[in-house]
């Protein structure tokens, strides 16, 4: 098996398409990184900015090169010795458009008759043997028309069945009512929808890809890629949309060999990957989240949630736990409801009324404690669930009884499906709503973690660094992804708060005075964003202020926006440029928070690049990456400044740590080259003990080759007046510093000297007989 040292991820689209990405390995491989990373390439839905709507699963998307930059990308790579990983979408096509949407086309055309409905996941009986589609608007609504190109709706048009009534001779609604689709109201989806999706993006159609042919025909391009030897490696986005992700790892597996392949799977804290899927791990938030909480002063956590509890109103949940169990039910009850049902109907016979079996149903998904089992995998957890589940609905104790003899039996189909269900739950429930709601530290609401968990202490982050390498020594690691709800210096400076939880407080009631909303803790949230990623244009922060208060689903929502609570929302935005009194607030914030942020910035990269697992550098965050939710963090990256920055860095530059980020350019490069160039090097994990008043504020670790050390909470340590006595207890021997060229004699190495330049550093042995193995 080759496995890549490091990636570089590129969001392929028809603006940066894989021509430019074949222009830019020479760039990437200057700065070190082993292989490209690029993100789904099969043909998507016109004008997709991230390719996870496959319209058509035999070929390369025109709009992003086609098959021809696709060679030439790989090429690029091969000539300067790099790998290529490809993300693949096995789970879902796009069906936003009907007319190119080739599998979906088919079915609406033909309906059960198709060759391609057995490949949709749909429940035909209860559409009463139509498949419902959640287009038509509330009134008014453009009206339905109707001639030889199709049905249309406003924009939309859909393929009339051959042998259906002529459209020359009969009404727009008598040809619609002949289709074997039924176009609905979109507010019908919640609840009467009949075929599967992508959580609950009704454009996004689940695909049944455990059904041999439907496998073989959509991974068909997608193989011949592998064993052409274009790529060397796949990433799997969602494999917890499959009714069995290891059956599905192991065709994968048949198909192209063992090859590298990762899977975006969530892990909660503590849990693992299973040990029997075909893969070598999972894209890394899990990574992600240990890293973050190492640099989060613990001594934050009580006066933050002080003040979190009193911008909150009383009906509003205080911990955690009891927050989820709200917002997950509500998605339940809500914008899930359809899957709730459909696991309703595939009960067998129960001595219980649909009304219990729904509740009890939506009741097992809110409280089932990660994304999914994979029975007989996780039997142990659908018992937490149930446990769970008493505990909040005691009147529910029968059906609770009766629903858990069948979700624990891996041959009914109602288990399968609740197992794929419970995951599209956790993920509205949580990451698309609570992240919203509980705002305390919002460097924390990240994905994959558990904000409840605010800080670990570095002896556990050490064990947890340790446990990685020993399980999971494939397994990616990332900061930055395009589904990360902050830029990783965002939540850096973010992480700032925990040490100034009072000055935070301060800010935040003078900015809400000025400049009010009427939502204390959805002001919270927005004046961190506005914070954390500040300079940012008017036109970011406000989109970023629709998603996030409408995602959040308390003072207004998508389907009902609160126009009055809006205006006041965007108008707090504007006052941070145009009110004097609030722009300077938060010039004066910003600029005490920046370099500390800097510096955790650059502990967090170091720690990722250099600890167990296969690092990831999601685009342009060699830079600061100071992006938002998505789409803010698909916005185009300047790699011509990245290319200049670089040249400057290896003519003999030493930038200071500033706004520009030349220093994390620097440190992303020279950790990224080490680790290339020696992967015999970082074959252990060995804290490096540290002694002095200051030891509590550094991260370091022998990694077999090459020491590295990184500042934590660097507010505290200025606060203390410095480093003082503080040293590293390293081996002894002569290192070079990779990132400043400075050499250092082993033994008791003073931190005031080692951090002098920079809050982190990179010790090679000058010595290779000095390394161990």
């Amino acid at each position: 098996m080759s496995a890549p040292i490091s990636t570089y991820r590129f969001q392929v689209t028809a603006e940066f398409d894989l021509h430019d990405v074949a222009a830019t390995a020479d760039y990437v491989s200057a700065l070190g990184a082993d292989w490209l990373y690029l993100s789904p390439l099969l043909g998507a839905h016109t004008g997709s900015a991230h390719g996870y709507d496959v319209v058509d699963h035999s070929a390369v998307d025109a709009a992003r090169g086609g098959a021809d930059a696709l060679f030439a990308a790989s090429a690029a790579a091969r000539n300067l010795g790099m790998g290529v990983l490809v993300d693949i979408v096995p789970n879902h096509v796009g069906v936003a458009d009907a007319t190119t949407s080739v599998w979906w086309r088919d079915v609406l055309t033909h309906g059960q008759a198709s060759r391609y409905a057995e490949a949709f996941d749909i429940d035909w009986a209860f559409g009463d043997g139509k498949l419902r589609i959640p287009v038509l608007g509330d009134e008014p609504a453009p009206e339905l028309t109707v001639d030889g190109a199709g049905l249309h709706y406003g924009e939309l048009t859909f393929p009339l069945r051959p042998d259906g009534p002529d459209p020359g001779h009969h009404s727009a609604a008598e040809v619609h009512d002949a289709q074997h689709y039924e176009l609905v109201n979109w507010r019908r989806a919640d609840a009467e929808l009949n075929y599967r999706r992508f959580f609950a993006v009704n454009t996004l159609a689940a695909i049944r890809v455990e059904v041999p042919w439907v496998f073989a025909e959509s991974h068909a391009e997608i193989v011949r890629w592998v064993n052409a030897g274009l790529v060397d490696g796949l990433r799997v986005d969602h494999p917890d949309g499959l009714v069995d992700p290891a059956g599905y790892l192991d065709d994968l597996a048949a198909a192209i060999g063992r090859r590298y392949v990762v899977v975006e799977k969530i892990l909660h804290p503590g849990e693992r990957l299973p040990s029997s899927w075909a893969a070598d791990g999972t894209t890394g938030y899990d990574a992600l989240g240990e890293i973050e909480r190492v640099l989060v002063d613990p001594a934050g956590e009580a006066p933050l949630d002080e003040l979190d509890a009193s911008l909150r109103d009383a009906d509003e949940p205080r911990h955690w736990r009891e927050l989820i169990h709200t917002t997950k039910r509500a998605v339940a009850d809500g914008i899930l409801r359809s899957e709730v049902r459909r696991i309703v109907r595939e009960l067998p016979p129960l001595e219980l009324d649909a009304a219990a079996l729904e509740d009890g149903v939506a009741e097992l998904l809110t409280c089932f404690p990660v994304y999914r089992s994979y029975l007989p995998l996780g039997a142990e957890q659908l018992g937490e669930a149930v446990a769970e589940a008493r505990r909040q609905r005691p009147d529910l104790d029968g059906t609770l009884t009766a629903l858990a003899a069948v979700l624990s039996d891996r041959h009914q189909p109602a288990a399968l499906r609740f197992q794929q269900t419970s995951g599209m739950v956790m993920a509205k429930g949580v990451e698309d709503t609570a992240f919203y709601r509980y705002t305390r530290l919002g460097s924390l609401t990240e994905v994959g973690g558990d904000p409840s968990s605010f800080a670990i202490d570095v002896p556990t982050f050490h064990v947890l660094q340790q446990q990685r390498l020993a399980a999971a020594p494939y397994s990616m690691t990332t900061l930055s992804t395009h589904d990360t709800k902050r830029g990783e210096d965002v939540r850096a400076r973010l992480d700032v708060l925990s040490e100034i939880p009072d000055d935070w407080a301060a800010f935040l009631a003078g900015v809400r005075h000025a400049a009010p909303i009427g939502d204390g803790g959805f002001e919270q949230l927005l004046w961190q964003a506005v914070v954390g990623a500040w300079p940012a244009s008017r036109e970011r922060l406000h989109a970023y202020a629709e998603k996030a208060s409408r995602e959040a689903g308390r003072s207004t929502t998508w389907p009902a926006p609160n126009a009055e609570f809006e205006a006041a929302m965007h108008a707090a935005i504007d006052a941070a440029f145009d009110d004097p009194a609030v722009a300077g607030a938060v010039e004066r914030f910003v600029a005490a928070i920046a370099a500390p942020g800097w510096s955790n910035g650059l502990a967090a990269k170091l720690l990722q690049l250099t600890g167990p697992g296969v690092p990831d550098v999601y685009q342009g965050s060699e830079l600061w990456e100071m992006s938002l939710v998505d789409p803010d963090n698909r916005r185009p990256v300047d790699f011509a400044e990245r290319r200049a920055m670089l040249a400057e860095l290896d003519a003999g530059q030493l930038p200071g740590v500033d706004a520009g980020g030349a220093a994390k350019l620097l440190v992303t490069s020279r950790a990224l080259r080490l680790r290339r160039d020696r992967p015999d090097w970082f074959t252990r994990y060995v804290p490096v003990d540290v002694v002095g008043s200051a030891a509590g504020h550094v991260v370091a670790v022998d990694r077999g080759g090459p020491i590295v050390a990184v500042t934590r909470l660097p507010v505290g340590l200025a606060r203390r007046g410095g480093w003082g006595t503080t040293a590293l207890a390293t081996r002894a021997g002569s290192y070079t510093d990779v990132i400043t060229g400075r050499t250092f004699r082993g033994g008791m190495i003073p931190a005031g000297e080692l951090f002098s330049s920079y809050p982190v550093a990179l010790l090679a042995p000058a010595d290779p007989a000095g390394v161990r193995s």
